[in-house]
C-alpha cells in the first residue's frame, strides 16, 4: 500500500530514495524473490500476457514495458483519480508501454496523447484502448519524447522513464535504459506544460533518481512527493513537478 496520501515538501535525492536498512537482508530476501519469479514464470515477462490494473485488462505484447511485474506503471496510475484527473483536462502519457497511463487517465479526461518510440508499444497500447473502450479518447503517436506533440502543452504529463544510464541494446531495453532521457525530458517539459500545469514521474532505486532530480532542480522545477512505496529490494517514489508561477510584466 502507499506510504504516502498526501503531497509532500522534496528534502533530497537520498532521503527520497533510502536505501534498506538492512542491505545483507534486502540482497537475500531480493534473490528469493527472483527465485520465486523464475518457478512462477514471472521472469519471462517479455512475452505475450495478460494483466490486470485496477480491474481493467492489459494485453502486454514482447518487447513492450509490462506495468505490473516491473511494478513501476501499476504505481504511476495508482494515483490517477478524479481529483487529479479533470473532464477538461489534457494529459500527455510519455511512454505510453500498453498504454496503461493513457486508459486509467481516459476515464476521467475528455482526451488524452499517448507517446512511445517504440512501435510495438504503440500497436500494444491500441489494443488496450478498444479492449477497454477508450479509443475515442486517446490518441497515440509514435517517435521519441516530445517530438510528436511539438508546440503542444498540457495540463498533465505522465512519465515511468528508464531508470538506467547506458545506450539501450533494442526496443525492449530502450523502456530501462538511455543515455540522456533524464536531460532531454527536464529540457523539454516546460514547453510543453500549460502554466499551472503539473507533470508525474515515477523515480526508482534501481536507477539514476538523482540524475533526474538534479536535472528538474536545474530547470526551476517545484518538486513534491505525491507517494512512495518501499519493496523488498526496492523503493519507488512518485514525484509532482511544477513550474513556479511567474508574474507577467507590467
Amino acid at each position: 500500500m502507499l506510504d504516502a496520501t498526501r503531497q509532500e515538501p522534496f528534502v533530497s535525492a537520498r532521503e527520497l530514495l533510502r536505501p534498506a536498512r538492512f542491505p545483507q537482508l534486502a540482497s537475500w530476501l531480493g534473490k528469493t524473490m527472483a527465485l520465486g519469479y523464475r518457478l512462477t514464470g514471472k521472469d519471462r515477462y517479455d512475452d505475450f500476457r495478460i494483466e490486470r490494473v485496477q480491474g481493467l485488462p492489459f494485453i502486454v505484447t514482447p518487447s513492450v514495458f509490462n506495468p505490473r511485474v516491473p511494478r513501476t506503471g501499476e504505481f504511476l496510475v495508482s494515483r490517477l483519480d478524479a481529483t487529479l484527473v479533470g473532464r477538461e483536462t489534457r494529459v500527455l502519457d510519455m511512454g505510453t508501454g500498453c498504454g496503461v497511463g493513457a486508459v486509467i487517465a481516459a476515464r476521467y479526461a475528455h482526451r488524452v496523447v499517448a507517446v512511445d518510440i517504440n512501435a510495438a508499444a504503440i500497436r500494444c497500447a491500441h489494443v488496450n484502448a478498444l479492449l477497454n473502450h477508450a479509443e475515442h479518447r486517446i490518441e497515440l503517436r509514435t517517435g521519441d519524447l516530445f517530438a510528436p506533440v511539438a508546440g503542444e502543452r498540457f495540463d498533465l504529463v505522465l512519465f515511468n522513464p528508464p531508470f538506467l544510464r547506458g545506450a539501450p541494446r533494442d526496443d525492449r531495453d530502450r523502456a530501462w535504459r538511455s543515455s540522456d532521457v533524464a536531460e532531454r525530458f527536464a529540457a523539454g517539459l516546460p514547453a510543453h506544460l500549460k502554466p499551472g500545469g503539473t507533470a508525474l514521474v515515477v523515480l526508482s532505486t534501481f536507477g539514476d533518481a538523482p540524475g533526474f532530480i538534479a536535472q528538474f532542480r536545474r530547470r526551476g522545477f517545484a518538486i513534491t512527493v505525491l507517494a512512495r512505496r518501499r519493496f523488498v529490494n526496492e523503493r519507488l517514489a512518485l514525484l509532482s513537478l511544477q513550474l513556479p508561477h511567474r508574474r507577467e510584466p507590467a
